[in-house]
C-alpha cells in the first residue's frame, strides 16, 4: 500500500465523550506509523490547549488552531496569527456585547473575565448529565483559561466565543469579510457558541501546506472530522471520513463514516482502509 498522510481532528474525533484519548485509537495511529503512513493531528484547539495526553499518542506533525500553525516534524512551516488591527475591533464587540471570550495562542489560552465560570458551569452540568465529573478531559478547557491578562496580543492563531443571546449569524454579518465563524467543535458548549478564524485560513490550508513541504499527492491523503471546522478538510482530501457521530453538514461531505470516538471509529476507519 502506497505511504499515506493522515489527519485527524481532536474533539469529537479522537477524543470520547469524556475528552479522552481510546486505547484503540492510539494504538491504531501507532500501528499505521509503523507501517509507514504519516498521522498528523488536525485541530482547531492551538498548542495551548494540546495537553498530554493527547500529544503522547505521537504524531508526525500537528496542524492547529485550525489551519494558521502547521508543523512537521518539529519544524515550523507556517504561522499565521490575526492582526491586531483586527482583533481590537473584535474584543470592543464582544466586550459590548457581553459575550464571553477566549483567545487561542500557541503559549496559553487568554480569556474575558467572566468565560472560565461559564464554561465551567457548562461543562458541569454536561457532565453530570452524561455520568462524568468535571475532572474529566474537557475540564482542562476551563483550567487552562488566563485572565487578567493583556488581551490586546500578537500571537493569537483563533477566536472561540461562548454561548450567549448574540447569534452568529449577526457575528457573521458583522465581520464579513475579516473572519470566518462556524459553530463550535464542541458543541455542549452552546447552540450561540463558536469559532472565529482569519477568512480564508482552515485545515484544508494547513493540510495543503503538509503536502507541498513533503512532497505528498492529494490522492494520498486520507483525514477523520466531526464538526464545521472539518468541512473544508473532508472535502479537500481523496478520503474524507465523518465519524458516526458528526454534525449532518459533515457526514454530507465526506466520502464514508466510522463509529464514534466511544465505539472506537479511529480504530474501525484505520482498519477499513487497510492503514493498519
Amino acid at each position: 500500500m502506497e505511504r499515506k498522510a493522515i489527519f485527524v481532528d481532536v474533539d469529537g474525533t479522537l477524543l470520547t465523550e469524556h475528552g479522552h484519548v481510546p486505547d484503540t485509537a492510539r494504538d491504531a495511529i501507532r500501528a499505521a506509523r509503523q507501517r509507514g503512513h504519516l498521522v498528523f493531528l488536525c485541530t482547531g484547539r492551538s498548542l495551548g490547549e494540546l495537553w498530554g495526553d493527547v500529544l503522547a499518542v505521537g504524531f508526525d506533525g500537528i496542524i492547529a488552531g485550525a489551519g494558521s500553525y502547521v508543523e512537521v516534524g518539529g519544524e515550523v512551516l507556517a504561522h499565521r496569527t490575526i492582526p491586531v488591527a483586527e482583533l481590537l475591533p473584535l474584543i470592543d464587540y464582544f466586550t459590548g456585547r457581553g459575550v464571553e471570550f477566549k483567545l487561542d495562542t500557541n503559549e496559553g489560552v487568554y480569556a474575558s473575565p467572566g468565560a472560565p465560570d461559564q464554561l465551567r458551569a457548562t461543562l458541569a452540568a454536561f457532565l453530570s448529565e452524561a455520568g462524568g465529573e468535571l475532572s474529566d478531559g474537557y475540564g482542562k478547557f476551563a483550567d487552562v483559561m488566563v485572565t487578567g491578562e493583556n488581551l490586546i496580543r500578537d500571537d493569537v492563531n483563533k477566536v472561540s466565543f461562548l454561548d450567549s443571546e448574540v447569534t452568529l449569524d449577526e457575528i457573521r454579518t458583522r465581520f464579513a469579510g475579516i473572519f470566518d465563524v462556524i459553530p463550535t467543535s464542541v458543541d455542549f458548549f452552546g447552540a450561540n457558541s463558536g469559532e472565529m478564524s482569519l477568512a480564508g485560513v482552515t485545515k484544508a490550508t494547513g493540510i495543503a501546506t503538509v503536502l507541498e513541504h513533503l512532497s505528498i499527492a492529494r490522492e494520498d491523503t486520507v483525514a477523520f472530522g466531526d464538526s464545521h471546522n472539518d468541512l473544508d478538510m473532508l472535502a479537500f482530501v481523496a478520503v474524507g471520513v465523518a465519524m458516526d457521530s458528526a454534525h449532518p453538514d459533515v457526514k454530507a461531505v465526506a466520502d464514508r463514516t466510522t463509529p464514534s470516538p466511544d465505539d472506537h471509529g479511529i480504530h474501525a476507519g484505520f482498519e477499513a482502509l487497510g492503514l493498519i
